[in-house]
């Protein structure tokens, strides 16, 4: 998810140090970076980009972009809200096109090249950042069209683009002494690299592990769809004859999900959670260390107590002693009910007159005896009616319904990779909203996970609406043979939580880019998202887009009722491991002073302070958590669950009523998706909801009331 923006639009954009030679000049006419992109919609011409492209147009975005912003220092005329803080907001577009179209492919679609890149510019990129947000003259005018914000009669946007203006700069460092400006200059400098650095990292440690297997008994209780896929990746890798599994999840998971081969399971599972601490070149530990202590001390120079407390101001939560009331509140229930789960599961080893106690690679594997023998549920039966494209159309049919909105799937539209989907989005009056690109299956040029991401926000131009261009990017399962891509349920969930992200991007209609779609609070920004959860798994909805990719046939009751029976099945697990995730990155992020301790020790003592089960691990690990070291939820991973009691909250507002209840839509659409960051989310939403979000529905929906 793309962070909140606390800086305008020219300040938070990447960029690049001033300089361009005169060789390159001759170059910059044909870059079709910085071209008008003369495409249908005129989303970036991929066909024509070329890694070589990349500097030359940095650099040449940087140039005009340093002129937009001398342009407003220089200014003789005493600034005003125009001349000031919407030039600023409108400077950097140029830099801001580069920088979407290479951030986005570093993500999705990276390379050698693309990576040597982005570590040669981050520590430009945070200078250039820094001499914008401490540039003293421009925060003179800025301070100057704040202090007389009272006196000059601007609306809400107005206002809230001031604001949000004004505070990007004094939490950047504005008001800090000029020995204090280069102390954090360096800071910022060394955090941008080493966060490329731990991303970067992480993707080599998953690319580089492969399980390979030889031995065909060695697959005993793998479906077959799995066993297809792991030849297909071991011809692929030129090991004919053999099988291979991966440590992404499509792989990853089902083997220790269904693998009868222990020693197998624990091989592949050490080798997943170890990721990032093997002491070789691609060791995180040291790196995280850094990452930590260095955000302490920004922290400290901003005037914080710690790194949390400097982000959670933000935030609804505001401070963290408000998180660490949520989180331990459901930690407490979860934990029980984990503990419980784990008890079943050692009954299940001690029946089949087993010795050994239950260990992290046990615990997938055994749930799914107890799921098939206490809910008669089993994943395989239930895949075949969740293809891709039933899912997709399914999500799609939900905005129809929700918002009127249509898809048309387009094919003349440049893509970065053959897999990428592209589809027009149009309002219920036929007019045009935006482009969603969707990006579905892995591969080694993607990181891990899903995520929702633009290359153009929401505005408006000339008093026109400059509609989004949206793209939501995933890991799913891939088609096999003859068979098409076949979702378990939970990546089916993880299609509609990207696709409620893809649709708050879409539907913004704000003035400012800035403030536009998902430019939110980070634990209000997965509201959008985690409702859209609710209706992936309704009954009445499962009914409409569930349907067996082989005969059409809908999703029988007798499945959705197996589903929803073992809805609440293993949530103790699966709260737990968040809730230790969460709680983590406090442990890295409240802390008020250095860490010194060795990286796993300090994590082991923090899981044992909680009294984190030895068969559960965090979700994820330090040494691989790139939400927080690298991917923009430091001190917000918590968001998920302080977002899910506003969402589960929101959509009983629907079923009150109806599924599809148009009143209920059209208030939701007005009051959250349309405004973006426009407003105050606690009273948006009390202006959707009328009241604030109980949490009996969330520990209602988890089975811990």
């Amino acid at each position: 998810m793309n962070k909140k923006k606390f800086l305008p639009f020219c300040l938070v954009v990447a960029a690049v140090v001033v300089g361009c030679q005169a060789q390159e000049n001759e170059t910059l006419t044909d870059n079709p970076l910085l071209l008008n992109y003369d495409t249908p919609f005129e989303v970036p011409p991929f066909d024509k980009i070329k890694d070589e492209h990349f500097r030359p147009a940095f650099k040449e975005a940087l140039r005009k972009h340093n002129l937009e912003i001398d342009s407003i220092v220089d200014n003789q005329d005493d600034p005003t809200f125009q001349n000031t803080i919407v030039a600023l907001e409108n400077a950097g577009i140029l830099l801001g096109n580069v920088s979407r179209v290479f951030n986005n492919l570093n993500s999705a679609n990276t390379n050698d090249s693309i990576q040597a890149i982005d570590k040669d510019l981050a520590p430009k990129l945070s200078a250039h950042r820094d001499e914008i947000a401490l540039n003293a003259d421009l925060f003179s005018r800025v301070k100057t069209v704040y202090a007389s914000r009272t006196k000059l009669n601007l609306d809400i946007e107005d206002a809230k683009l001031l604001e949000e203006t004004y505070k990007g700069f004094v939490r950047s460092g504005a008001n800090l002494s000029a020995e204090d400006k280069e102390k954090l200059k360096k800071i910022n400098a060394e955090l941008s690299v080493l966060t490329t650095a731990f991303g970067q990292n992480s993707l080599a440690e998953t690319n580089a592990f492969e399980l390979v297997v030889d031995k065909e008994e060695d697959l005993s209780g793998l479906p077959e769809a799995l066993k297809i896929a792991a030849a297909n990746e071991a011809e692929a890798r030129k090991k004919t004859g053999k099988w291979v599994f991966t440590l992404k999840n499509p792989s990853v998971m089902p083997f220790l999900q269904y693998a009868d081969n222990r020693a197998l399971r624990k091989t592949i599972w050490e080798a997943y959670q170890s990721r990032g601490s093997n002491g070789n070149d691609n060791d995180n530990k040291e790196t995280l260390k850094k990452i930590a202590n260095l955000r302490l001390a920004k922290a400290n120079l901003l005037g914080y107590a710690s790194h949390a407390a400097y982000v959670l101001e933000e935030s609804m939560a505001e401070k963290p002693a408000n998180v660490y009331a949520l989180l331990n509140k459901i930690w407490t229930p979860a934990l029980a009910k984990a503990k419980v789960e784990a008890a079943d599961i050692q009954k299940e080893i001690d029946a089949a007159k087993d010795t050994f106690q239950v260990a992290p690679y046990d615990w997938r594997y055994y749930q799914e005896k107890i799921r098939k023998s206490r809910f008669a549920l089993d994943e395989e039966e239930i895949k075949p009616y969740f293809s891709l494209a039933a899912v997709r159309e399914g999500a799609f049919s939900t905005a129809r319904k929700l918002y009127g909105l249509t898809f048309i799937a387009l094919n003349n539209v440049p893509v970065y990779h053959p897999e990428v989907e592209v589809y027009e989005v149009k309002d219920k009056n036929g007019s045009h909203l935006g482009l969603l690109y969707a990006d579905f299956f892995p591969r080694e040029s993607k990181r891990s996970g899903a995520w929702m991401t633009s290359y153009r926000s929401q505005g408006y131009k000339g008093g026109e609406r400059v509609a989004p261009v949206i793209s939501i990017v995933c890991n799913f399962t891939k088609p096999v043979g003859d068979q098409p891509a076949l979702l378990t349920f939970d990546e089916a969930t993880t299609l509609f939580h990207e696709f409620g992200h893809a649709l708050h991007g879409l539907l913004s209609n704000v003035r400012y880019r800035s403030l536009a779609g998902t430019s939110v609070s980070r634990d209000f920004v997965e509201l959008p998202s985690q409702i859209m959860e609710n209706w992936a798994a309704d009954p009445e909805v499962l009914k409409s887009y569930a349907k067996h990719y082989k005969t059409k046939e809908a999703i029988p009751d007798s499945l959705i009722n197996k589903l929803e029976k073992a809805g609440t099945f293993d949530q103790g697990f699966a709260t737990v491991e968040y809730l230790a995730a969460s709680l983590l990155d406090l442990n890295y992020h409240a802390a008020t002073s250095p860490i010194t301790t060795d990286i796993n020790a300090f994590e082991k003592a923090a899981m044992k302070k909680i009294g984190l089960i030895d068969a559960i691990i965090p979700r994820y690990r330090s040494t691989y958590f790139q939400h927080i070291f690298s991917g923009g939820y430091s001190a917000g991973y918590y968001a998920y669950i302080w977002s899910e009691v506003l969402d589960s909250d929101a959509f009983a507002a629907f079923k009150e009523k109806s599924l599809y209840d148009q009143g209920t839509a059209a208030s939701f659409r007005r009051n959250i998706l349309e405004r973006g960051g426009t407003g105050n989310p606690a009273e948006m939403y009390r202006q959707f909801r009328g009241a604030d979000p109980d949490p009996i529905y969330l520990m209602k929906k988890r089975g811990l009331n």
